[in-house]
């Protein structure tokens, strides 16, 4: 079980490499750098394979909370093994883990917050969920289905469009706040603060 003193380990989903950079797929790397500037650190290459900041987050005091912001370096469909060997690294409970990820089945910008569960067609989920069993926490960022009849590969390595990218610094934004609602006061009250 985590204890109090316990980091949390935040994987932000997305693709390795300027060409994803604004791809829907890459909202949790997005998420991800919002967070790391938040604690004021800047991500540095790790060994397991990832992008890392380690810092704090909540209020100075011992209500603060230590975090680790990853970024898998592996592509989407590996992120398991990056997760597995940052989890051993930083001695993180399960628990203590939280997927940050882009969700086809929610409508742009809607959060939902969740432990365990299916990786309902998610490559990266599932690479993690092989590693590391289902009962991790997830951050599900909805970006809505794709139109007509564009493949979903498609919809998800394309990047927001000229409409979303209006709204999607606040929604980013949103997100990372869910993020440390979860780490600071649980997931009910970050559910029913963020599962609107």
């Amino acid at each position: 079980m985590a204890g109090a003193d316990s980091p949390w380990l935040i994987v932000g989903l997305g693709n390795p490499g300027p060409e994803y950079a604004a791809n829907r797929h890459n909202v949790g790397f997005m998420v991800a750098d919002l967070l790391a500037e938040r604690t004021g650190g800047r991500f540095k290459a790790h060994k397991a394979r990832a992008q890392v900041v380690e810092g704090r987050i909540g209020p100075p005091g011992p209500s603060s909370r230590r975090v680790v912001v990853a970024k898998p370096m592996s592509f989407m469909n590996l992120s398991g093994g990056p997760t597995t060997a940052l989890r051993d690294f930083y001695k993180v409970p399960v628990a203590n883990i939280i997927a940050v990820h882009d969700e086809l089945d929610i409508d742009y910008g809607i959060l939902r917050l969740k432990l365990g569960g299916g990786d309902n067609g998610h490559n990266g989920l599932k690479s993690i969920t092989k590693s590391l069993g289902a009962d991790y926490h997830r951050v599900r960022f909805g970006i809505g289905r794709p139109p007509g009849r564009m493949p979903v590969a498609d919809f998800v390595l394309k990047d927001f469009s000229s409409a979303e990218r209006k709204e999607l610094d606040y929604f980013v934004d949103r997100a990372a706040d869910a993020v440390e609602a979860l780490v600071l006061e649980g997931l009910e009250r970050a559910q029913s603060t963020y599962n609107s």
